[in-house]
């Protein structure tokens, strides 16, 4: 009976670090999605931030070549 005690114990203890490694699992794929959001967001950023100063650039040539 002792026996069956411990390892009912034993087998619940394994389940326990089973789901705390799935946990840790699942967080660090979110965490890995959320990096990758965020740098998608940065090269965008910096897209229209290089089209914005394209702009800039063009109508600033324009205004000299009237003048």
């Amino acid at each position: 009976m002792k026996t069956i005690l411990g390892f009912v114990a034993a087998l619940s203890l394994a389940a326990c670090g089973v789901e705390t490694a799935s946990t840790a699992a699942t967080a660090a794929a979110l965490k890995k999605q959320e990096i990758e959001q965020g740098q998608q967001n940065l090269q965008q950023f910096q897209q229209k931030l290089d089209q914005a100063n394209q702009q800039s650039q063009q109508r600033a040539e324009q205004a000299g070549a009237e003048k």
